[in-house]
């Protein structure tokens, strides 16, 4: 499952990795595709939608919580990664712009309760994706 606030790159990242190659769209309900749940951004803007995510969570191996590091706005509720039963992934995207900002993005995941490691994401330049796969697939393998 992966979770972030609206343009902080949650569907580039399901289409990476889902293979997916094809055009971007908005994402208007959660999208169940091949490896992934993609939920919308207003489902985390809005604290009433907290409940769908979490009742949706339930058919997932990771939740995979966004924080767009050219705009890292606290957008979560502090502990709300404890929601979960899966484990719960940080992904700090767009970590090529505004590099100032990434202290505040890692205290925004500890403060909504994950733990280290943080990837480091930018399809821009290419950053991250690689192991960010490896990471979730390799490992699900064990």
């Amino acid at each position: 499952m992966v979770i972030g606030p609206s343009r902080c790159g949650k569907t580039t990242l399901v289409n990476a990795l889902n293979d997916y190659d094809g055009p971007l769209r908005k994402t208007p309900d959660l999208i169940y595709g091949k490896n992934t749940i993609d939920v919308p951004g207003a489902y985390i803007e809005n604290a009433w939608m907290y409940k769908h995510i979490i009742a949706a969570a339930q058919d997932a191996a990771y939740v995979l919580i966004l924080i767009d590091q050219s705009n890292c706005t606290e957008i979560y509720s502090p502990g709300f990664a404890k929601s979960f039963r899966c484990p719960v992934i940080g992904v700090i995207t767009k970590c090529d712009l505004m590099l100032e900002n990434k202290e505040k993005c890692v205290r925004q995941l500890k403060n909504i309760g994950i733990l280290e490691p943080y990837f480091y994401t930018s399809f821009k330049v290419g950053t991250g994706i690689d192991a960010l796969k490896k990471y979730l697939f390799e490992k699900g393998k064990e």
